[in-house]
């Protein structure tokens, strides 16, 4: 047994799906999908093939004309789920099944949990192993395939999907919606949603989708995406999936974005009223090249999708709104790095690694923003030893020597010797790839503007601060950074002198909303608890439920109590990954 991804059952040796073809009814009232599973193999099946499956019914499975195969459905693994194995000598395989009560993958939203308050809605989020809760498959980047699917859907509702739309036919009181995906993507990458959809124009290649109620909105925070999109394809080439298209998602979603092609899934936090949270989209749009195109052959080697997509992120940032605001991002990177780096060290230094063995360990578990921000700073110290022009070179070569691959860091690191032999001597890749923490010689943002927030930081020291004047022009990116910037506690009165002057507590953007309440949370400001208690239960955001919940867990019985009820008036709302996330800080 050739199993080459720890985080799934697919042998190497058996063959890969070159098709996923999917016939799925949307069942609402079951909270369940229902249907036939088909997967084209790239060659006959040598007498066995096993398939990656959590919580699936699987209850039948025949070859391409209809004749019966046998199968075993072994118990669960924990995380892993269960290895379906099949008799079969076939190149063909269809399995009719149905999805568990708690497919970890999909969220069924009641109608009180939605925009509109009238229907109901149901989403995928497959990243990281969940898409075996969705259907059964070879769960693992390393293979990639293309994706058919019908939708029977309730009348009344709208399907979208990360694939190129093939048409929708009403039948009574049901529709059947169709989509192909003619490019190989791997499992995570599989996603829909069902729902009360809307969408608008903002550009030639994307259409914003959302709950009509939110639409608009949506529609005009996204409206320079084209502009966006241009200088992505002047740094690395032709977008390469034909659209590209957004999806804002209810505020459950537990991620800020998710790169799906053609179909980007976007967190609701995002619409600041602003522009000032776009830089998520240039991230989601990066992934186009480095990520959906070049993937991670497994989850020991995710750095290779996130540092890359945060280093082209960055690129593209720099691009449409300039050096300055790149190493304003940078910095709130590297803070949120050294964060995460404290947190995992405690855990096992090993995950602070960019190349790991996760053998065993949930990839939820141990999410960070190591892969991501070790990850550019690595990228960007390479770019240092060679110079721009011709980290430039490499970086197109790169994506144009493993465009629809899956790739390890080895094969990588064997790329990067053979393109840029300069690095010899001059990069301690080995430390950098292999070691824990952060490296000595890790890059640091620059520029005017955080040295500017760095010296209005430091006043803030015992009781005293700044004068309101001084902080009364920045702009919201700025605002983040200062938050960063100041000690993880201040006096109760700074904390009231913050919010009297600024209204922090009122902020519509989300980022300088959560970072301020989590600071003043941690500062034993119990003004602030109110406020802690209605974002917790308006939104599901990973990144702003771990903060919350562990600044309130930090502050002793009273905190932790306060938790567990805000945990437990909440959690009906939160996605599964979001749910596990804060049941776990608040030991619920």
């Amino acid at each position: 047994m050739a199993r080459l991804d720890p985080h799934s059952y697919a042998d190497a040796a058996q063959p890969g799906t070159t098709v996923l073809h999917l016939d799925l009814t949307v069942d609402f009232a079951a909270k369940q999908l229902r249907g036939t599973a088909t997967l084209e193999l790239e060659r006959p099946a040598d007498g066995q093939l096993d398939l990656d499956t959590r919580g699936i019914d699987v209850q039948a499975v025949t070859d391409g004309q209809g004749r019966p195969l046998g199968f075993t459905l072994h118990p669960a693994e924990g995380f892993m789920g269960s290895r379906l194995t099949i008799q079969a000598n076939t190149d063909r395989v269809v399995i009719t099944y149905a999805t568990g009560a708690d497919a970890s993958a999909l969220q069924w939203l009641e109608p009180a949990q939605t925009a509109g308050g009238a229907h109901p809605y149901v989403f995928t989020q497959c990243q990281s192993i969940h898409a075996r809760s969705v259907t059964p498959c070879q769960d693992t980047p390393r293979v990639r395939q293309q994706v058919q699917a019908k939708l029977t859907i309730p009348a009344g509702l709208t399907a979208v999907m990360a694939a190129a739309d093939a048409g929708r036919e009403e039948r009574g009181e049901v529709a059947v919606h169709r989509f192909h995906m003619p490019q190989r993507i791997p499992s995570y990458l599989l996603a829909f949603a069902v729902g009360n959809l809307a969408s608008e124009e903002v550009g030639a290649r994307t259409r914003v989708w959302a709950e009509p109620e939110v639409v608009k909105g949506a529609a005009w925070e996204f409206g320079e995406v084209d502009g966006i999109l241009a200088a992505a394809e002047g740094l690395f080439g032709h977008y390469p999936w034909d659209r590209f298209d957004l999806l804002v998602m209810p505020p459950s979603f537990p991620f800020g974005g998710m790169e799906n092609p053609r179909l980007t899934f976007l967190t609701p936090t995002l619409l600041a009223g602003d522009r000032s949270l776009v830089s998520v989209v240039a991230h989601e749009l990066a992934h186009s090249w480095t990520g959906n195109l070049v993937t991670n052959a497994s989850m020991n080697d995710f750095w290779l999708n996130e540092g890359f997509t945060v280093y082209a992120e960055r690129r593209i940032v720099e691009a449409t709104e300039g050096a300055e605001a790149r190493a304003l991002q940078a910095a709130l990177g590297r803070r949120g790095l050294e964060e995460d780096v404290e947190r995992l060290t405690k855990m096992d230094p090993a995950f602070t690694r960019l190349a790991n063995d996760l053998s065993g360990v949930d990839p939820d578990e141990v999410y960070s923003q190591v892969p991501y921000e070790k990850g550019y700073l690595f990228l960007v110290r390479v770019e240092q030893a060679v110079g721009r022009e011709a980290f430039d070179r490499f970086l197109a070569r790169y994506i144009e020597r493993f465009a629809f691959t899956s790739i390890t860091t080895q094969d990588l690191l064997t790329f990067m010797q053979a393109e840029l032999p300069q690095l010899a001597g001059a990069v301690d890749i080995d430390a950098w790839v292999y070691g824990t923490g952060i490296p000595a010689d890790a890059p640091a943002a620059r520029s005017e503007k955080l040295d500017a927030l760095i010296a209005l930081a430091e006043q803030f020291h015992g009781e005293a601060h700044p004068e309101a004047a001084a902080l009364a022009n920045l702009d919201a990116t700025e605002w983040q950074v200062l938050l960063s910037l100041l000690p993880s506690t201040l006096p109760k009165t700074t904390c009231a002198w913050l919010d009297e002057h600024f209204a922090l507590s009122a902020k519509q953007n989300a980022e300088i909303l959560v970072a301020w309440l989590a600071l003043a949370t941690r500062s034993g400001h119990t003004a602030v608890w109110p406020k802690v208690a209605e974002t917790l239960r308006a939104v599901g955001r990973g990144k702003y439920l771990r903060p919350l919940y562990t600044a309130l867990v930090g502050q002793g019985d009273e905190g932790k109590a306060f938790a567990r009820e805000v945990f437990e008036a909440a959690k009906d709302g939160y996605h599964p990954m979001g749910r596990a996330l804060a049941a776990g800080i608040v030991g619920a």
